[in-house]
């Protein structure tokens, strides 16, 4: 079992989240078109298409892949469709809901050295044209030997499909979700990124991607090429400013908590910052509690399970950020760990919220609550319960 399981089960989440959203195909309308790589490459430039620089640290692909994937164009192989849909925010530009890799492999290679923002890509490791090897784009532009490959690359066609007339995000999130079911799931928080960019959407995806306790819990060694760490951290912020208003919904609770935060960045920057920190510093006394083997994990009455459990992070995070409450804690270890395995051995309500369904209000009230309750006990704090309305 992988860590990634810790993630997926939030992608289904969302998608039982869409159900719910009355004719959210309505109006929309399809445009299939057969761009040249020269056209996306001037869309790119122009900052028509979003392809943030700050992708390139989250690359799923190797620079060997990318090269492959240049030398497809030059061969004029086949390639996968990019799915593009209408930015209602900006006429003529577009948001990415498939193709990103494909896209950054293009926009890098394209790239000429005089440019900060995107590292140029040496072509490396082809076998059909080992002569282009250590050949980037300059140098396709420079060598009259090379004009031909130029030519080839700049015309190779890729089919290009436009969502135009979207009147719901939902229809976006049906279309991301639904081609990407495969081994390998995409997180939502990479289309939430596209569809609320701003400054609180920004600082998610730097802290999550510089966190040392997410990084470790979640056994990354960079940041998740699926942004999956920023949707564990955009979770922790939404829970702990927001907890009393969930609704049950959690895809437009974290879209909530986003908009908000854009709209009020100057005014929750600092609050936000610091709440980072305490989740910083929630990891730390997590581990130090249970113990690297076995935090943020389901005990099944026998050992602790291997897999990380999401539930589990919802609660630890949430209240061991308190520096007042790990304090009263300090030294009582022990206690923490077996009211912990009591509560998921006798309290089958608890259980059911840490294993089943971990959305709905009842199940984050007999999470949330019941754990603030044993804090309490232990602590002989008044650690605050959370209303959720039920």
């Amino acid at each position: 079992m992988t860590e990634d399981a810790l993630l997926e089960t939030d992608i289904n989440e969302d998608l039982d989240d869409l159900e719910h959203v009355d004719n959210w195909a309505d109006g929309a309308a399809l445009w299939s078109t057969d761009w040249t790589a020269e056209t996306v490459l001037s869309q790119l430039n122009r900052g028509n298409i979003d392809l943030n620089p700050s992708f390139q640290r989250r690359s799923a692909w190797s620079e060997n892949k990318q090269s492959l994937f240049v030398e497809s164009l030059i061969l004029g192989l086949p390639i996968p469709q990019l799915i593009l849909a209408e930015d209602k925010r900006k006429k003529g530009s577009y948001i990415v809901i498939d193709g990103k890799q494909r896209l950054l492999a293009i926009r890098r290679f394209a790239s000429e050295g005089d440019e900060s923002d995107f590292k140029p890509l040496k072509l490396k490791d082809l076998n059909e044209r080992s002569d282009l090897n250590k050949k980037m784009y300059k140098d396709l532009l420079d060598d009259e030997d090379l004009s031909e490959d130029l030519a080839a690359f700049q015309n190779s066609s890729i089919r290009t499909i436009v969502i135009r007339n979207w009147k719901s995000e939902a229809y976006l999130w049906e279309v991301f979700l639904r081609i990407n079911t495969g081994s390998v799931q995409l997180s939502p928080q990479e289309l939430r990124q596209a569809l609320h960019p701003g400054p609180f959407s920004n600082f998610v995806d730097d802290a999550s991607a510089e966190s040392i306790g997410l990084r470790t819990a979640l056994k990354l060694k960079e940041p998740d090429f699926r942004m999956r760490d920023a949707e564990v951290l955009l979770r922790y912020l939404a829970y702990k400013n927001f907890a009393s208003e969930y609704a049950g919904n959690l895809k437009l609770f974290l879209d909530d908590t986003t908009l908000r935060f854009n709209e009020s960045w100057e005014q929750s920057q600092q609050m936000l910052e610091e709440q980072v920190q305490a989740m910083e510093d929630a990891f730390s006394f997590t581990e130090d509690v249970f113990g690297g083997a076995n935090y943020l994990r389901k005990w099944n009455g026998e050992k602790f399970e291997p897999r990380k459990n999401r539930a589990v992070f919802d609660i630890m995070l949430h209240f061991f950020g308190d520096p007042k409450l790990r304090a009263a804690l300090d030294g009582k270890s022990g206690e923490i760990v077996s009211e912990f395995k009591r509560l998921c051995e006798q309290d089958p309500d608890f259980l059911a919220s840490i294993e089943r369904t971990t959305k709905t209000n009842e199940a984050n009230n007999n999470r949330f609550n019941k754990w603030a309750e044993v804090l309490s006990q232990i602590s002989g704090l008044n650690v605050p319960t959370i209303d959720f309305g039920v």
